[in-house]
Formats: C-alpha cells, structure tokens, sequence
C-alpha cells in the first residue's frame, strides 16, 4: 500500500535516511526542511518548513491536502544537538532547544492532528532520543526537551487511538550524523564529548532508519532502535543500582575535567 508521507529536517541525517527509505518503497514523500531542494533524496519533494513557523506549517498541511489528497505518516525529525553544564547555558540556550526540539513537534502535531481525526487515520512518529528515557550528566536541556517529546508522544497516543491514530517515539542513541554540527559552543567541553560519541558510533543514519521504518510498519509505539538504547532503558528499569552507578560515575568524571581543565 502507497504511504503519504512528510518528513521534517528530511534533508540530512536521519531525516533523510528515512525520507529516502520511504520513497525507494513506492512511498509519496514530501520533504519538509530548510536545506532546499539539492539535499532531498530521489523520488521525493521538497518543502519549505521552519518547524518553528506556524505558518510554514499551515502552508505544508495545505500542500499535503491539495497534492496528497491527505496524509499517512508525519515524521516529526527535525531537532538540534545540544549539551552542556547547567552554569554554562544560558536563557537564550534553553529557548533556543526547547524552542526547536519540544514546541517544533508540539506545532507539528497540533497542525496535523485535526486532518487524521477527519479521515479517521494516521500516524505520529516523534523522533526523541535515548536521552528522554535515561539522563545523563551535563545534557540538561536536551534531556529535557527530549523528555517531554517521550511524554506528548505518550499522552498523544492515548488521546489519539479512539479515532485510529497511532503514535510512535524513537529513541536512540549516538549514531553517525551530522547532527553535532547544529552544536553552537555553549559548553565547548561537552560539545567535544558529543561530537566524539557521535562520530565513534558504529551505526549511522541509514541502518537506525531501516529499523525505524519496520517499526512504524508494526506500529510499535517505543522504538529503540539500537542495542545502546535498549540497554540503558532496561538497566533504568530493572537495573537501577547499577544505572545510578554509571551516571554517578560520569559526573565525576565531568568534575575532574572541569577541575583539569581537560577532556571529559
């Protein structure tokens, strides 16, 4: 069956990955993102979406509705890297992500939600991280932003499946992207520590999009795409005296490079 299908940040990394996943199948795909045209994979199209903008929202849910007829699946992807000790961020900081990665999604859903109450049908993938389900050190404002995308993801598919939407969070863990280069050097220190986690992973974009694809097919609700993610969430719920152990253990790690003035 031939998906309708709106991709946010479909442009790059993950979003991209998935975009291209969907359209390789037969799949009409819209990619929505600030990139342009050159970046989007074959077979899909391009929309301008600021997913911060209401308007540039209304202006995708009027294209889905006159080229699509309606719409299967929103990928709300788009989101920025971002780190750091709770005295090295700012005000402006914490507006920036929370503004980007929790108020985006909200815009996005609350855009798209009345469309898939009218036909009775569709789809809510959130993409989160492992960072909404187990939080570490010096990631306050990404912990939280991707907690509360874990939490609307959650309440959101409680409130939606009487009329036959479905809703799924993904939540994984460091992956090869480009996403450390949205990083704006808040926290010079912990950028150097995400940047490194990301580029050392052993999965990139393209394998977690495989396995995000088979699980909004099976319309699994928590998709932890890899062993990493599923680690730390299970040692968090059956295992907490040795996931408090390893949190425990990366403070003080970040005391002793702050106290050094090195590398955490």
């Amino acid at each position: 069956m031939t998906r309708r299908v709106l991709v946010t940040g479909g442009a790059s990394g993950l979003g991209a990955a998935l975009a291209a996943r969907y359209a390789a199948r037969g799949d009409r795909v819209l990619v929505g993102d600030l990139a342009g045209t050159a970046d989007v994979p074959a077979g899909a199209s391009y929309q301008r979406l600021d997913i911060t903008s209401e308007a540039d929202w209304v202006a995708a849910l009027e294209r889905v509705r006159s080229e699509f007829g309606g719409l299967d699946v929103l990928v709300n992807n788009a989101g920025i890297a971002a780190g750091g000790r709770i005295d090295r961020l700012g005000a402006d900081h914490w507006r920036r992500v929370l503004d980007v990665n929790v108020l985006g999604a909200v815009t996005g859903c609350r855009t798209f939600v009345p469309l898939f109450k009218e036909q009775g049908s569709g789809h809510l993938v959130n993409v989160a991280s492992a960072a909404g389900l187990v939080h570490p050190p010096a990631m306050t404002s990404y912990d939280a932003g991707k907690a509360a995308v874990v939490a609307l993801s959650e309440s959101l598919r409680w409130e939606l499946g009487p009329w036959g939407v479905d809703v799924s969070v993904v939540c994984p863990t460091f992956f090869r992207t480009n996403l450390a280069a949205s990083l704006r050097g808040d926290d010079p220190l912990m950028d150097q520590v995400a940047t490194r986690l990301i580029e050392r992973s052993k999965l990139g974009a393209d394998e977690i999009a495989d396995r995000v694809v088979s699980a909004v097919d099976a319309k699994r609700f928590l998709v932890l795409p890899d062993r990493n993610a599923r680690i730390a969430y299970w040692s968090k719920r059956l295992a907490r005296p040795l996931y408090d152990r390893q949190m425990r253990g990366m403070g003080a790690r970040i005391h002793r490079a702050e106290l050094d003035g090195g590398a955490a």
